[in-house]
């Protein structure tokens, strides 16, 4: 897999994430939902987004040490 299609994959998690848990708020929803998602969800996107900026770094990192391989 290449880093593109993981850091296409970890969005794509990201928003199967958000749909399930908007789901679950609609059954759950009391003072430790909102602890729970004030702790880790709402931290999620931000984390995400710079994780996805790094596997592309690694990504170009990884095309010029194969071009300089070659």
């Amino acid at each position: 897999m290449s880093t593109t299609g993981s850091a296409g994959n970890l969005g794509g998690a990201l928003k199967e994430l958000s749909l399930r848990w908007q789901e679950t708020r609609a059954h759950w929803h009391d003072v430790k939902s909102a602890e729970f998602e004030r702790n880790y969800l709402e931290k999620l996107p931000n984390d995400v987004g710079r994780a996805a900026g790094v596997i592309e770094e690694i990504g170009k990192l990884l095309q010029k040490v194969r071009h300089d391989c070659e």
